[in-house]
């Protein structure tokens, strides 16, 4: 009788595991999404939003390779011009998010297509993959916007936290882009999830992840898209963040083997690099494109 209670229990307690194990990824992967009023409830309380509403607005929908639909927005530079910006917000928040570095692109002469990343803000809610399938879907969305755009002459990204993996995983691809800018970046995200989490728990996620979503964690590796990369990159990221550690950009800045350039922000923490010194970045940003133009 011992012996049989014995065995009920382990089983008892192994199904929990296991059932843990399921759960671990769906805490990682599918974080609570702001809705598209919050995430300019946020901006507005931040900084100056008032731009925004002034700007002629195109909202628009286009499909993923997979037949996901895609929410995204072009902003219309009030001077005409050929030169277009994608731009990819971070995780949770939605294309609102990527307000904050409008305007510096519109001064720099670009029309900016903001968009919400699978998952997140308009488009049906599912799973993140850290690079993988979003990496995929930008690259869906820069043929698109050739597409839609034909006199179209510069075409640039600009990425933050979640977006830099996403536009990073993208340039594997080679796709038709002049530029990228990446700002507080993941070169992995197990490293990062294990900068904050005990290893045993992240790597149960990974399995977890495996089982339930098919995607392993330890694949969602932004730098192996750089190995042979030529598109020239300028990252940013700020010296106090302590989420995405400095050291992320350092290394895929590193790893490229196009022209790359660093920028340190004194006294930003993540994703407030923009916020914190907004001359000092929208000078980097345009000497860099200055350098290339040159």
């Amino acid at each position: 009788m011992k012996r049989k209670l014995i065995i009920i229990i382990i089983i008892i307690l192994l199904v929990i595991l296991a059932l843990f194990i399921v759960w671990l990824p769906t805490f990682l992967m599918t974080g609570n999404r702001q809705t598209i009023e919050e995430a300019f409830a946020w901006q507005t309380d931040h900084y100056d939003t008032s731009f925004y509403e002034e700007l002629k607005k195109t909202d628009y929908t286009m499909e993923t390779s997979d037949g996901y639909v895609i929410h995204a927005e072009l902003l219309e530079n009030p001077e005409p011009t050929d030169d277009y910006v994608i731009i990819s917000h971070g995780y949770t928040d939605n294309r609102m998010g990527a307000l904050k570095y409008v305007p510096m692109y519109l001064k720099l002469g670009f029309n900016c297509i903001i968009y919400d990343l699978r998952g997140h803000g308009e488009n049906e809610a599912t799973f993140t993959t850290y690079g993988i399938r979003e990496g995929e879907d930008l690259d869906c969305l820069i043929r698109d916007t050739r597409e839609r755009y034909p006199k179209l002459k510069v075409l640039g990204l600009h990425g933050e936290s979640l977006g830099v993996a996403t536009t990073i995983t993208c340039l594997k691809y080679k796709p038709e882009v002049d530029f990228a800018v990446a700002d507080c970046g993941f070169s992995d995200i197990e490293s990062v999830l294990k900068n904050g989490s005990p290893d045993i728990l992240i790597d149960l996620a990974d399995i977890g992840s495996r089982i339930r979503y098919h995607y392993a964690i330890k694949d969602m590796r932004p730098i192996d898209s750089l190995d042979e990369n030529t598109i020239p990159i300028l990252f940013i990221h700020g010296a106090d963040d302590d989420l995405i550690l400095p050291k992320n950009s350092e290394d895929m800045s590193n790893r490229t083997k196009g022209i790359s350039k660093l920028c340190i922000i004194p006294g930003a923490g993540h994703a407030m690099s923009i916020l914190t010194e907004p001359e000092m970045y929208a000078d980097t940003v345009k000497t860099f494109l200055s350098e290339l133009s040159n």
